[in-house]
């Protein structure tokens, strides 16, 4: 007869530790996904505006900042270097732009979360000359006093490695 209790409670462990019981995450954590689009939805309107504070105010602001992106350095780490980025891309391309981001999937966790997209741009250069350009995007995520903001961004587009050219076009 002792036995029946602790067969009863190795099978309550089980049955909790398979996903049967409580789940540990709160409801209120399901949106987490939805603002993190939101926000990649906020950063596509300050890119389209060229609002460099705009951009920014979607970035972790500080030092942890780490961004690898199509055009050299190797890497941008900390915020206000990031931001020089921004600064000069649009000092480039002075004309309109167009910015659009598609297939967007995000995974997100308590604190952290990472997601990634297809960005197509259309930049205007100081001749008139137009940039058309798809990116494939990966950002990382960090919840930040109850507010998602991009941690880690790397940005890149396929390269033919026969010709060592970019696929500015790139289709899957």
């Amino acid at each position: 007869m002792k036995k029946a209790p602790i067969l009863l409670g190795m099978a309550a462990a089980l049955w909790v530790g398979c996903g049967g019981g409580p789940s540990p995450r709160p409801e209120a954590r399901t949106n987490d996904p939805a603002e993190i689009k939101a926000l990649e939805d906020r950063f596509m309107t300050a890119f389209n505006a060229k609002d460099v504070n705009a951009i920014m105010s979607c970035y972790v602001p500080d030092e942890s900042l780490l961004v690898f992106d199509v055009i050299p350095p190797r890497q941008y780490t900390g915020a206000n270097a990031y931001r020089k980025d921004w600064e000069g891309l649009f000092s480039a391309f002075p004309g309109p732009v167009t910015a659009e981001i598609s297939d967007l999937d995000v995974t997100a966790g308590d604190t952290v979360a990472y997601g990634h997209s297809i960005q197509h741009v259309v930049l205007t250069g100081k001749d008139g000359k137009k940039l058309d350009m798809t990116a494939r995007v990966t950002d990382g995520y960090k919840k930040i006093d109850g507010k998602w903001l991009i941690s880690h961004e790397h940005v890149s587009v396929p390269v033919d490695l026969m010709t060592a050219k970019p696929d500015l076009s790139s289709k899957p």
